[in-house]
């Protein structure tokens, strides 16, 4: 616990792989795809460093390719959450006492080993688990992940140096404790990097975690780990287990330690934590870190003087990149009457270009929704677009689930700016476009300003630079994230510090010092070289 001595410098990131035909990294990539697939792994949990089986074994298999088993997990029950809870408690004290300089090691090491000896497997075990196309992956499970990594280290240290200033006689410091307790890890599906950052970014600080991730990213968390142990973590720091949501969160709420909850997930589920923590609160030694990245519904709104091929862009990417199942995905669009009919052409044109299928395939620019789960809420919403008549589909509509959760991306124009596909989360490859009159360019960011409960990324596109200051004050609101003549994904570390407010989170942003603050506890001491030795001030006296 001590003040830090160890100064990383600011990193650089990750340089990204693009694949190109011919290219030595895209022949490694399709040599791992083909070895990954050959193996049939048996996924055990990791509780005190130990691979821990059960005898309730779940199959995975690729979301775009249903007749493959990738391997199976071992399904966790309610007392490997109390096991995993007391494996992190009794690691917690040498862990804590550990000097930042090795803590911090660790973490590097495993960034390089990320880059290195097992790049190509980490993006193999992303594409295939979660169908995610070879960029997606790239920029997802190698490159995030690896900044996060080091540009946590950068910023942990940073926050070590900080002391307070001391006056004659005496000297002040602050001790950056970890949290007294452990902290529970809940991670998504949709980011390799989140499932990885959030363990470890409160690991760094000194702390111990427990760490549930989606089932349905467990092909690739289950690799991390690893990655982990082999960087020297020390056994009980990070556990891993596969426990279902009522049951970890019955277990880990209700425990006397519990010390904080890293979430990313949806709003509900996020909400239903918050109330359960605070109905819980007098059994807690401390008050507990509550820290969530929940839902989004993303906007982007062009005005009239935008570049055409511009929006077009920011849309076909910003909606259908990763199936639309990016908390930042633009699914809701504002476009003006005078550009309307260009911008509607030319992104019609686009998505017919999108070839989909499986992620073995690198010309496939879209592959499947993560399960049938997701699947069938998505095309829910697409079914009834079609029976209702104020909205029109004027691009994909279909879907079929015969030999992976396949959907098209799928564009709607409506002419109620109100309709449920504009307000609502589908987290799919579903976008709705209102058509607004150009002339009323500033009723319209009031519209959007005031549609959905959630303000995580947003968009404006114009060439009018008066426009672009009017939309950034108008939504300062709206959006944790804001892009200018962008699309509203694609936050990078050390760049864009990422996370929302309203119903999107607590806006702690992951990918700056500001969320490592969640998981310290400063603790200011004093120390006076020549203390009083008499209870009484000069002006008790007399003159």
């Amino acid at each position: 616990m001590s003040i830090g001595t160890f100064s990383y410098p600011m990193p650089v990131n990750e340089p990204v792989l693009q694949f190109a035909p011919g290219s030595a990294e895209k022949a490694a990539l399709k040599k791992a795809l083909a070895e990954a697939k050959k193996k049939q792994l048996d996924i055990p949990m990791y509780i005190g460093g130990k691979a821990v089986k059960t005898d309730k074994k779940t199959a995975i298999h690729p979301p775009h390719e249903l007749a493959h088993t990738l391997g199976h997990f071992n399904a966790g029950e309610e007392k490997h959450a109390h096991l995993a809870i007391a494996a992190a408690l009794q690691a917690k004290e040498k862990w804590a006492a550990m000097s930042w300089e090795n803590r911090a090691h660790i973490f590097l090491k495993a960034a390089d080993l990320l880059a290195t000896k097992y790049r190509f497997q980490m993006l193999a075990a992303t594409m295939l688990g979660q169908s995610k196309n070879a960029f997606q992956a790239e920029i997802d499970s190698t490159c995030e992940l690896i900044d996060f990594l080091r540009f946590n280290v950068h910023f942990l240290s940073e926050i070590y140096k900080q002391q307070p200033i001391s006056a004659p006689g005496m000297h002040n410091r602050l001790e950056w404790r970890p949290l007294e307790g452990f902290v529970l890890a809940v991670t998504p599906f949709n980011f390799t990097a989140i499932g990885g950052n959030l363990p470890t970014s409160a690991a760094m600080c000194g702390n111990v975690v427990v760490w549930k991730p989606a089932n349905t990213q467990i092909y690739s968390a289950q690799l991390f780990m690893r990655i982990l142990k082999e960087a020297g973590l020390p056994d009980g720091v990070i556990n891993l287990i596969y426990v279902d949501g009522p049951t970890i969160g019955k277990v880990c709420f209700s425990h006397r330690d519990f010390a904080g909850v890293h979430f990313t997930g949806s709003t509900g589920v996020f909400n239903n934590m918050w109330k359960v923590i605070g109905e819980n609160m007098g059994m807690y030694k401390s008050y507990p870190r509550i820290v969530g990245e929940t839902g989004g519904k993303d906007f982007v709104v062009a005005h009239k003087s935008a570049d055409v091929d511009a929006v077009v862009t920011a849309l076909a990417r910003g909606a259908f990149e990763f199936q639309g199942q990016k908390c930042s995905a633009a699914s809701r669009a504002y476009i003006p009457s005078n550009l309307a009919d260009e911008i509607l052409k030319k992104l019609v044109a686009a998505i017919n270009t999108m070839k989909m299928g499986t992620v073995e395939d690198f010309t496939n620019f879209v592959n499947a929704v993560i399960d049938e789960k997701s699947y069938t809420s998505i095309t829910k919403y697409i079914t009834n677009a079609k029976k209702n008549k104020k909205v029109k589909i004027i691009a994909g509509g279909n879907f079929s689930k015969t030999k992976g959760y396949f959907i098209e991306p799928t564009v709607i124009v409506t002419k109620d700016p109100k309709s449920v596909t504009m307000c609502e989360e589908i987290f799919g490859p579903v976008l709705t476009i209102y058509v607004y009159p150009a002339e009323q360019f500033e009723k319209t960011l009031k519209l959007v300003d005031s549609t959905s409960p959630y303000a995580l990324t947003g968009a404006i596109l114009s060439q009018d630079r008066a426009a672009v200051e009017l939309a950034t004050n108008e939504l300062r609101n709206a959006a944790g994230n804001f892009y200018i003549n962008d699309k509203p994904t694609g936050a990078v570390v050390g760049q864009q510090p990422f996370g929302g407010a309203r119903a999107s989170g607590t806006n702690d942003k992951a990918g700056s010092a500001l969320n490592l603050y969640r998981w310290l506890s400063a603790r200011t001491i004093k120390e006076t070289y020549n203390p009083p030795v008499h209870y009484g001030y000069p002006f008790l006296q007399e003159a």
